[in-house]
């Protein structure tokens, strides 16, 4: 169990590796395969604190910073993405109301995480897609209390999390980046989630969620109307780009490392070699390797400009360029380097099982909003001088 927060890298990957090896990776073709919620590994993860690893020690958390959050998340993902996923949209939920939730939102919504509570965000909608800064539902006022009647089209952890981040619209709202953010009581009746049937990362059930009549007391507005998108730019959306960019460096290690196994035991009988023997197997994976070594310090470096930032009371938002790229450049080496297990595991990799779920689990990280097309006109639009479309909106 993580005791001190000034734990360093050696001895995070330590504490939490034993916990992958004999809970979550055990789990994970279980979940592929049934399609399961992770309700199993997120509770032993709570028990050992790693779902508050963020949350201050005040409210039950670890206390702990983002590099530790990036090597926790990183290692997770090596035992199963799906978990990884649903990790990462929780601690960026419950950072939402760490960052900016008043007092009586935190006391109320952020020791229970400890119990095993999990939360997550609920933003796209379908009919602006991967626009996740755009919505165009729009809650109603009930006296000073707001009603709910919506659907979102994309919401990890739909129909399983205690508390939902979610953003819409409120009366007098003139663009569709005037939104807010709403703390929802997972337990409303009048929530619920729509099935999940994807490729890949089946038990993180991002399916659609539609909420009917569902009361949110104006206390469980965050911060004040119209604030949604300053919120994302300047916390969340960087904070999870960085968690989403460590799960897939896990995926990627897990492929590779899985491929070298195979390689290494698959042997030929007919000339008596091992299918590492072979020199264009060998340069596969050294390419695979390369990606990885490409990518690990960058991890580390971002983490530790969001420690940075954290120190020197700075919003996160000159980090979003960064995490937007570091996510795009990871989620790309996954897919690589899955390929690479694919190809050079053969026919063995090809039929079910870890290889042929990776492939599959990898590819999500490419549409995951913003999606890797869309993240990077983002870019690109920087990097010629024109606006984002939120700030071309007014989202800041």
């Amino acid at each position: 169990m993580v005791q001190t927060n000034t734990i360093k890298e050696k001895s995070i990957r330590e504490d939490i590796q034993d916990l992958v090896a004999n809970v979550i990776r055990p789990n994970a073709e279980i979940i592929d395969k049934e399609g399961s919620f992770p309700r199993e590994n997120l509770n032993h993860l709570a028990k050992a604190g790693w779902n508050s690893i963020l949350i201050p020690e005040k409210y039950d958390g670890l206390g702990l910073d983002y590099e530790a959050f990036s090597i926790a998340t990183e290692e997770i993902a090596k035992g199963c993405p799906s978990t990884a996923l649903v990790y990462v949209m929780h601690v960026g939920a419950a950072q939402t109301i760490v960052y900016y939730g008043n007092e009586d939102q935190k006391q109320r919504w952020l020791p229970p995480v400890r119990n095993g509570n999990i939360g997550t965000h609920s933003m796209s909608e379908k009919a602006t897609g991967g626009h996740t800064w755009f919505s165009l539902s729009e809650a109603k006022r009930d006296g000073e209390d707001y009603v709910l009647d919506l659907e979102k089209s994309f919401t990890t952890s739909g129909g399983q999390s205690a508390f939902y981040i979610l953003q819409t619209r409120t009366p007098g709202a003139e663009k569709p980046t005037d939104l807010s953010y709403f703390i929802v009581d997972g337990k409303h009746p009048g929530i619920s989630a729509g099935s999940w049937d994807a490729l890949g990362v089946h038990g993180n059930h991002s399916g659609p969620l539609k909420l009917e009549g569902v009361t949110v007391k104006r206390q469980d507005l965050l911060w004040e109307e119209n604030k949604a998108v300053e919120i994302a730019i300047n916390g969340v959306d960087p904070l999870y780009m960085l968690g989403m960019g460590s799960a897939f460096l896990g995926v990627a290690e897990d492929a590779l490392e899985k491929a070298i196994d195979h390689v290494k035991k698959t042997i030929h009988r007919d000339f008596n070699k091992s299918l590492a023997d072979y020199q264009v197997i060998r340069g596969q994976l050294a390419d695979a390797k390369i990606l990885i070594s490409s990518l690990k310090p960058w991890q580390i470096e971002l983490a530790k400009k969001f420690n940075q930032f954290e120190a020197e009371g700075k919003a996160f938002g000159e980090l979003f360029y960064d995490s937007v790229e570091f996510k795009v450049y990871a989620t790309q080496v996954a897919n690589k380097v899955a390929n690479v297990a694919m190809d050079v595991t053969g026919g063995y990799g090809y039929k079910k099982g870890p290889i042929e779920r990776l492939y599959r689990d990898a590819r999500a990280g490419i549409v995951l909003a913003p999606s890797n097309l869309l993240a990077k006109d983002i870019i690109g639009k920087n990097l010629v001088g024109l606006p984002s479309e939120f700030f071309e909106e007014g989202g800041e």
